[in-house]
């Protein structure tokens, strides 16, 4: 199938990276959309919610296949979002050491006319990390644009991550195979 240019209105040089190894001819759009959400809405929604809500000042470009994202990191009952400092940061990954956690990858694209949206789900186990790791990698890696203050594709998943269940680029920041899957379903 001839895939046509995609519009990725995103910020992430990780989902601008997933596009370019997938080798798909994109664009950069600038995105300044508000990521607030209702409090009482279920968190496994808030993903799906916010990319469609960046997706929303691109509703009529109907010439254009616009795709947008958003990633969020779930420990229990809590979001844990992007770190705003370094204290931040730290105490997220004190709370995600020697536990389990859940991404989720919610994705919106507008093709011809019609916007459709998914999201995706990933089990991530992380190692107990000793102070010494957590505080290092805060320093090493500056976590601070990346869900949960951590990145699968540094070190944190080179050493941190002890197992995944689910899709590994969805823990980057965007499920490529299930965005063809579903871009192919929706455009034929």
């Amino acid at each position: 199938m001839n895939y046509p240019k995609f519009y990725l209105a995103s910020k992430s040089p990780r989902r601008h990276q997933i596009f370019a190894d997938a080798g798909f001819e994109t664009e950069i759009l600038e995105n300044h959309a508000d990521e607030d959400f209702d409090a009482n809405m279920s968190i496994r929604k808030v993903a799906e919610h916010l990319a469609m809500q960046k997706a929303e000042p691109f509703k009529s470009e109907m010439h254009k296949t616009i795709v947008t994202a958003d990633t969020t990191v779930i420990l229990g009952s809590e979001i844990l979002n992007k770190p705003e400092n370094e204290a931040h940061a730290k105490e997220m990954l004190i709370k995600l050491s020697g536990s389990i956690h859940e991404v989720i990858t919610g994705v919106c694209f507008i093709h011809k006319g019609q916007m459709h949206s998914f999201s995706e789900s990933t089990k991530v186990w992380i190692k107990e990390l000793s102070e010494g790791e957590i505080d290092a990698y805060i320093t090493n890696h500056k976590p601070f644009d990346k869900a949960g203050a951590y990145g699968v594709q540094d070190w944190m998943g080179l050493v941190g991550v002890q197992k995944i269940e689910g899709c590994f680029y969805n823990v980057m920041g965007f499920p490529m195979h299930r965005f063809i899957e579903t871009f192919l379903e929706t455009s034929l």
